[in-house]
């Protein structure tokens, strides 16, 4: 993908051009719009703040102006701010502070804002995401059963539907930096990548809100579960890159390493214990520990 960056990186209307076609595309490939994404952090990493945001704003009235002409403005005001807002205000935090976990947290943070604000906005959320799965669900399903697990499911669908979108937000984020690193700086996205890790603070407060989620009940209980999604989000990525660190060096450690991402994708139950392993790390500073040489 290393000519996309090139072409993106030509100029202000290449950019833009980059991110509204990959945009328009993922309308039929959804997983596309990571990549629409990782366009604006990718100006906005490189050339600062005004370039991203002209991009982003240039991509986003063309975007209106095609939505006019579709019958579907709203729409797609709103799809081009969801895709490029937050990313350009993500990038830009990478930027300034220069460490992808600041940057991966800020992410989880804008998530939990927008969590809270959404239960204040929408008191009946759980009510909300009952009628939307019942929709979604197959015809072929018991009703009993299928109730059942949807009542069940509602109550996190908040932190679900949050905690996806962090993924793509990280995930283009992770894009655009490998595409800064491709051209400008070999090698190091690798180096950041595998240094990542959180401070002790941090990892206390996320047991400390799993705790609350725990100990509680009722509305607080809910809240606090939805919100540990998020954090669950974050050591998520902070275990992936500690066990890559620690299988890198070891004998076939390339392959050692291709085969962990692609058992963890066939057997997504394996993030649990690799997000328990990212706060552990917070401590015990496993890499350090085990004198990892990346």
């Amino acid at each position: 993908m290393g000519f996309l960056a090139t072409y993106i990186m030509k100029g202000r209307w290449q950019a833009v051009t980059a991110a509204i076609g990959l945009a328009f595309l993922s309308l039929f490939m959804p997983p596309i719009s990571i990549v629409s994404s990782a366009a604006v952090a990718l100006v906005t990493l490189r050339l600062g703040a005004y370039e991203g945001l002209t991009v982003f704003a240039i991509a986003l009235a063309i975007l209106g102006a095609l939505g006019v002409l579709m019958g579907g403005t709203p729409f797609a005001l709103l799809y081009g701010a969801v895709l490029w807002l937050p990313i350009w205000v993500i990038a830009l935090l990478l930027r300034a502070g220069r460490q992808l976990a600041l940057a991966i947290e800020s992410a989880v943070l804008l998530g939990g804002v927008g969590i809270i604000c959404f239960y204040l906005y929408k008191p009946d959320a759980i009510e909300m995401w009952q009628n939307l799965l019942i929709q979604m669900a197959p015809a072929n399903n018991s009703l009993e059963t299928m109730q059942s697990n949807i009542e069940a499911i509602a109550h996190y669908m908040t932190g679900i539907v949050a905690a996806g979108t962090i993924f793509g937000w990280i995930f283009a984020l992770f894009l655009a930096r490998w595409w800064q690193a491709q051209l400008y700086n070999p090698g190091g996205f690798k180096t950041e990548y595998l240094d990542l890790s959180t401070s002790p603070r941090l990892a206390f407060g996320s047991i400390a809100l799993v705790s609350v989620a725990a100990l509680t009940s009722g509305g607080v209980a809910e809240l606090a579960w939805n919100l540990s999604i998020l954090a669950f989000v974050l050591y998520t990525f902070v275990g992936t890159a500690v066990i890559h660190s620690l299988l890198a060096p070891l004998k076939q450690g390339r392959y050692l390493v291709i085969g962990f991402y692609v058992t963890v994708f066939l057997i997504p139950h394996l993030l649990v214990p690799i997000a328990t392993i990212g706060v552990a790390d917070a401590w015990l500073k496993l890499r350090q520990k085990f004198n990892v040489n990346k």
